[in-house]
């Protein structure tokens, strides 16, 4: 097949959903398919560039048009409504490659829509978060409390606090508006998780049976969730020296975050409840700070930043077991899953897509989202039964065989085929 891949993340940038996309055109070229990938374009970065085989694109916006625009490697994000220079970057690109089917992430997709305006190629649409329906793309409201569901009035308001008002009531209306004409050029949608569905069928349709193509048609769907690189030796693995960040860590065993040290992420909760436990072991923080991470450590805390994914890898390695305390509803949460994969037992919260990964008391616990004392409990549990951690460890390293490239990359091929074959019968009816 020659698939093109549509998104608004990629690296060099570091990211859950960056990695991913990369993954995913990687894993798919070494199946023998020809892929192209369409990206937003950041200052300092090539236009074109092949990537062992697959051709990355980096496309300009409205706004970075011009000479004026400073080459400063910044990450840019894509509107939520057709950029007219988007557009016409993948109509381009379209024209050029000729897909048999697109596959596009992020609000990309509404310039991906308004590019295949006349064109039969069918289009398969990525959840990898809540960017559909909800302005601040996390379902939290802005006192911290997950919405009930998208309102214009109350979406408005969220969102003018969370972006600012301009930018914030742009996106609410530009998202409300575009709902509709998104849905009429969807062929197959693709949740990451179980949760990630169920909210897409309450916020952004409420039946799989929508206005297709010419007014008719039936959206294929299906759960895959975000995957991991097989490790069968297959492949070249990173030569890089992984000594200067390994060294930064405690020599003793220790509790592993993996993410931005954000409050959605639950970060403070996390400082809470390690503050209350008893002889605990060091607690390591691998992430990045943000506008909204905490200055300040209580003794015993390691704010690590800028380890590359290998050095992760082998940091939990290291670790005793992980901790992952979001606030939001995570999509999914890849950090889960590769911890998992290093035999460790896990602890993550509900509700959200760490339920389709982590089993409660069997391959690690689940707590409600932000109770810090559910979440002190269970971090003592694991700390005080080392058996127990163990048992969970083991249990965990068999279930993260579900998340990788081997397991998900067919389900992908099976899902273009039928995405292709509905949106060609509904073309012929």
């Amino acid at each position: 097949m020659r698939i093109l891949i549509v998104t608004d993340h990629y690296p060099p940038f570091i990211g859950g959903a960056h990695r991913q996309s990369q993954l995913l055109a990687s894993e798919l070229h070494q199946r023998g398919h020809t892929v192209n990938v369409a990206t937003v374009w950041h200052g300092g970065f090539p236009e074109v560039e092949d990537e062992a085989g697959v051709e990355v694109h980096r496309l300009k916006q409205l706004r970075t048009v011009g000479f004026w625009v400073r080459p400063d490697r910044k990450q840019r994000h894509q509107s939520p409504f057709p950029d007219p220079v988007t557009v016409i970057g993948l109509r381009r690109l379209i024209h050029r490659f000729k897909p048999d089917i697109i596959h596009s992430y992020g609000w990309i997709t509404y310039s991906c829509a308004v590019a295949l305006t006349g064109k039969k190629i069918p289009l398969l649409v990525s959840a990898r978060d809540y960017a559909y329906s909800c302005p601040n793309q996390t379902l939290v409201m802005s006192d911290g409390t997950v919405c009930s569901g998208p309102a214009f009035s109350k979406c408005m308001q969220c969102a003018g606090r969370h972006y600012g008002p301009s930018k914030g009531w742009v996106t609410t209306l530009s998202i409300f508006l575009g709902k509709r004409p998104l849905l009429r050029k969807i062929d197959g949608m693709h949740s990451i998780s179980t949760y990630v569905q169920q909210m897409l069928h309450r916020d952004f349709w409420q039946t799989p049976e929508v206005p297709g193509k010419d007014g008719h048609g039936k959206i294929v769907e299906a759960i895959i969730p975000s995957f991991r690189e097989d490790e069968d030796g297959s492949r070249p693995t990173e030569t890089l020296d992984l000594n200067p960040w390994l060294a930064q860590l405690p020599a003793e065993p220790f509790i592993l975050f993996v993410g931005a040290f954000r409050r959605v992420k639950g970060i403070y909760q996390l400082l809470d409840a390690y503050r209350q436990l008893h002889s605990p072991p060091p607690l390591v923080l691998i992430g990045t700070f943000e506008y909204d991470s905490p200055r300040q450590f209580p003794p015993g805390v390691m704010p690590l930043q800028n380890f590359p994914h290998s050095a992760v890898m082998a940091a939990w390695e290291r670790s005793l077991f992980g901790v992952i305390p979001s606030l939001w509803p995570e999509p999914l949460g890849s950090v889960v899953y590769e911890g998992m994969s290093k035999g460790k037992a896990m602890i993550g919260t509900a509700p959200g897509g760490h339920t389709d990964m982590i089993q409660d008391q069997k391959t690690g616990l689940l707590v409600p989202a932000g109770d810090i004392d559910a979440l002190t409990k269970a971090m003592q549990r694991l700390i005080d039964h080392p058996d127990l951690r163990g048992k969970y460890g083991e249990a965990a390293f068999e279930r993260s065989k579900l998340f990788t490239a081997g397991h998900s990359i067919p389900r992908f091929e099976t899902l273009y085929e039928q995405v292709i074959r509905s949106s060609t019968t509904q073309i012929n009816i």
